[in-house]
C-alpha cells in the first residue's frame, strides 16, 4: 500500500474527478479530498491510497501533468516529523 500526495488541484475538483484519474493505474482503496475546517470548502489536495506498485505508476504517470490548466503535484505522501516537547525553537539558552 501506498500514500499518494496530490496537489495543485482546482478547488472545483471533485471526489468523482480525482478517483477516475487514479483508477487508470488501479484501483483507488482510500481517497481524501482536505477541505478547511471553517469553511468546508476544498482545498486543492488530496491524498490517495493504493497498491504500491500501481500507485509507483499513478505518480510516474501523473506528476507535472495538467489538468484543468493547472501542473499537478503527485507524490509519496510523507509522515510530518512533530517536534518532541513543548519548546520553541527559537528560544536562547
Amino acid at each position: 500500500m501506498i500514500s499518494i500526495y496530490v496537489g495543485n488541484l482546482k478547488f472545483t475538483a471533485t471526489e468523482q474527478n480525482v478517483r477516475e484519474m487514479f483508477e487508470q493505474f488501479g484501483p483507488v482503496n482510500n481517497l481524501k479530498m482536505i477541505k478547511d475546517r471553517e469553511t468546508g470548502r476544498f482545498r486543492g489536495f488530496a491524498f490517495i491510497e493504493m497498491d504500491r506498485e500501481e500507485g509507483l505508476k499513478a505518480i510516474e504517470a501523473l506528476n507535472d501533468n495538467e489538468l484543468d490548466g493547472r501542473k499537478l503535484k503527485v507524490n509519496e505522501a510523507r509522515e510530518l516529523e512533530r517536534p518532541q516537547g513543548g519548546g520553541s525553537k527559537n528560544s536562547n539558552g
